[in-house]
């Protein structure tokens, strides 16, 4: 009866071993990929910065011009 107990005990023990192993590589693959995930959002971020710059100074450009209602040549 002892003996039935320990291997019971012993596969069990096992098995938690292999999830636990399961699970810590499960872990590690996802902290990859938010790692990715987020120098690939700092780089976006950056971008968006770039064109929000660019945006603001195009519009600043347009301040000073004059628009002149012309028809077209086919007139």
């Amino acid at each position: 009866m002892v003996y039935k107990m320990y291997i019971y005990m012993d596969n069990f023990i096992k098995k938690l071993e292999e999830q636990v192993a399961f699970l810590q590589d499960e872990v590690s693959q996802i902290s990859g990929e938010v790692y990715s995930q987020q120098k690939e959002v700092s780089v976006l971020k950056k971008q968006i910065l770039n064109l929000e710059k660019r945006i603001n100074e195009l519009e600043s450009d347009d301040a000073g011009m004059v628009v002149i209602d012309k028809k077209p040549p086919h007139y």
